[in-house]
């Protein structure tokens, strides 16, 4: 098993969003995590991410808990918040080549700029993030996903300000993803049009 969750709860204050919550994905799996608003959802991928310790419960990393890998397990995901995580005051390939090289995965300029392209946004690699659309701003974020090799994707919203072209780019990216032997989980309020079934899970019911 590549990554699994055991028993997992999160409380926010005095209120529990979630517990006795299990789930398995095997390499080549998506785990789709749905629930409304304040679900939970995020607090799930912290959790997952190793970015927040669960109220109980454990997440295992091939078989392994993953406080005790630290920062091998980090090595090998690749998180994607709700939020772009991107500077305003550089350029859209500024923030690429800055951000690789803090996830000690440094690319050249030729290789940021082809992702980019690849994402959709040439001809704007060296506009300013502030100039951008929210939807342009999502898909530079998301342009991290040709960048850094990682064996687990952890997504938060991926499609959101995303128009159906990029919406498709997307969905074909993580495809391939998974086709390659990678694990994915996913949030989302809409839609994904993925070539398999991924497994769902739904939180706050």
């Amino acid at each position: 098993m590549m990554l699994e969750g055991i028993n997992l709860q999160a409380m926010r204050g005095e209120r529990s969003l979630f517990e006795r919550l299990s789930f398995q994905i095997k390499a080549g799996e998506c785990l789709f995590v749905q629930g409304e608003n304040g679900s939970g959802k995020t607090s799930l991928l912290r959790v997952i991410a190793g970015l927040t310790a669960p109220s109980a419960g454990t997440v295992l990393w091939k078989e392994c808990p993953i406080q005790q890998l630290g920062e091998e397990y980090r090595r090998e995901l690749l998180y994607c918040g709700h939020l772009s995580g991107l500077k305003d005051e550089l350029s859209a390939i500024e923030n690429l080549i800055a951000g690789a090289q803090l996830a000690d995965d440094p690319v050249s300029n030729c290789t940021a700029r082809e992702a980019l392209r690849r994402s959709g946004l040439q001809g704007k690699e060296d506009l300013l993030v502030r100039f951008l659309s929210q939807g342009q701003k999502r898909r530079v974020s998301l342009a991290r996903l040709l960048l850094q090799p990682r064996a687990l994707w952890i997504l938060d919203e991926p499609l959101a300000a995303l128009d159906a072209r990029a919406a498709h780019w997307l969905a074909g990216v993580i495809d391939a993803h998974l086709d390659s032997g990678g694990a994915a989980v996913i949030t989302s309020h809409q839609d994904m049009a993925l070539a398999g079934t991924p497994h769902v899970i739904r939180i706050g019911v």
